[in-house]
């Protein structure tokens, strides 16, 4: 009688604690496994690597805690019946499903996104990893800072969680607006507390041009189509039929528009900064008034080997010295570049203060 009570306490112990134990273990280092799987892909600086493993986790969030909280039931569940219905059917399914799992998100909300902001002001990981550290790692001064290092930002787990809740805002917006001042006061309080602990407590350890930005504007796209091809199913599901057809050129013009964009903008956060650009060419002008910029460059790319003669090889040297080495930069009358009033831990002085100590 005890060797079967025992069994059944334990039993109901790995079938009740352990599955979720372990989905919490692989959260927590969901993030690093994105890490190392971006660096197997061949990224090596680290802005490379947190834009592609923001990429990843958030394909993770939205099709784990999205479209798996909205869909019901186990996944082979759901596998076979999409697979006996057709195409056209599976928005009009999940439609039906999205105002039923409004109060999930709601709740999901107020746990993840409410008690996620009010970790980020404690900090407690941190703190605790800083007293292990004091009491045991700690001989000089320097080891007292370093362990009191807080880190940096991090973007390839942070902005992928904060664009799963703007997905919700626009899917639930027409849907069920109750759910939206949830949504404005999580973005409400990430908006002062991130303000506060980007200025005050994270070192910025690199500084990438905003090239994070053609990343977001992607994800944001995406949200919006989403939301309006399940605003579609939903209707179709309402007796709103003749709706659907109007409905259908929004997703079309969403599409047009990311296009535009990525032709018009994206060059300027993928290619070479375009304020230092502009000040190389201010300094060509400058400086060089009457450079043969045409021929200069009609030789530029070749290799020594190939070269007319040995002049044009010492004048070719010569040049591009006084191109790398040249720090002088001439004042433009527009000044776009922005910095945070003290130079990170990283950078140095490499980010020079504004004026003013704004």
């Amino acid at each position: 009688m005890a060797i079967f009570v025992c069994s059944k306490f334990i039993k109901s112990v790995i079938q009740g604690f352990l599955p979720g134990i372990a989905l919490k273990l692989f959260l927590i280092f969901l993030p690093t496994i994105l890490m190392i799987m971006s660096k197997f892909e061949g990224y090596v600086s680290l802005s490379s690597l947190e834009r592609s493993a923001a990429s990843k986790y958030y394909l993770f969030n939205f099709v784990n805690v999205f479209l798996g909280s909205i869909i019901a039931g186990s996944a082979f569940e759901q596998l076979n019946s999409f697979l006996k219905q057709s195409a056209n059917k599976i928005p009009e399914t999940i439609g039906v499903a999205i105002p039923l799992k409004a109060t999930f998100f709601i709740t999901y909300i107020m746990v993840d996104g409410w008690a996620g902001i009010a970790g980020e002001i404690l900090m407690l990981k941190p703190l605790i990893l800083y007293h292990l550290k004091n009491f045991f790692l700690v001989k000089t001064e320097k080891d007292r800072e370093e362990a009191m290092d807080p880190g940096s930002l991090g973007f390839n787990t942070g902005e992928p969680r904060i664009q799963l809740y703007f997905l919700l805002g626009l899917v639930y917006a027409s849907v069920t607006p109750v759910l939206l001042p949830f949504i404005i006061i999580f973005f409400g309080f990430s908006y002062v507390v991130f303000r506060h602990q980007i200025i005050n407590v994270y070192n910025q350890e690199y500084e990438s041009g905003a090239a994070f930005w053609p990343d977001v504007h992607f994800r944001i796209i995406v949200a919006l189509i989403t939301s309006q091809v399940l605003l579609m199913g939903l209707l179709s599901t309402k007796g709103s039929a003749e709706a659907t057809p109007v409905i259908i050129v929004l997703p079309i013009l969403t599409i047009w528009f990311h296009r535009f964009c990525k032709g018009r903008y994206e060059s300027a956060f993928v290619k070479y900064p375009l304020q230092e650009a502009m000040m190389k060419d201010t300094l060509e002008r400058a400086r060089e008034p009457h450079l043969n910029l045409k021929g200069y460059l009609q030789n530029a790319y070749v290799h020594p080997i190939f070269k007319a003669s040995e002049d044009d090889d010492e004048d070719d040297e010569v040049v591009s010295e006084k191109w790398e080495t040249e720090s002088t930069l001439v004042p433009t009358k527009r000044q776009s570049r922005r910095n945070t009033p003290l130079p990170s831990k990283v950078s140095g002085n490499s980010s020079p203060t504004l004026p003013g100590g704004v």
